[in-house]
């Protein structure tokens, strides 16, 4: 039964990617959806990165004490300030490791 579900979804995902690349396939995305399909990348990122944040250890924890929050506030400061993605991870995460080593 598990495989059947894991085959079931994988076909549910290759479909609904697949209508919408496929080039000899005649759908329009309207203006307002392709406006609302504009919102779900940083949806998915802010469902995967909240509880790590939030809740490094099971409960909530909104401190400077926490590493994984400090480390959070300074990536995005510092992606505001400057545009760059590498430079952006690399500081990051070198706070992070240096604040989770102390």
């Amino acid at each position: 039964m598990i495989w059947i579900s894991i085959g079931a979804m994988a076909l549910l995902v290759f479909a609904s990617r697949y209508l919408f690349l496929a080039p000899g396939l005649p759908i329009k995305l309207g203006a307002e959806t392709q406006k609302l399909l504009s919102y779900s990348s940083p949806a998915v990122l802010t469902a995967i990165f909240s509880p790590i944040v939030f809740l490094p250890e099971g409960e909530v924890a909104i401190s400077w004490h926490n590493p994984y929050l400090v480390a959070a506030v300074v990536a995005v400061l510092l992606a505001w300030k400057l545009s760059n993605v590498l430079l952006t991870t690399v500081l990051s995460m070198a706070l992070f490791f240096l604040l989770s080593a102390w």
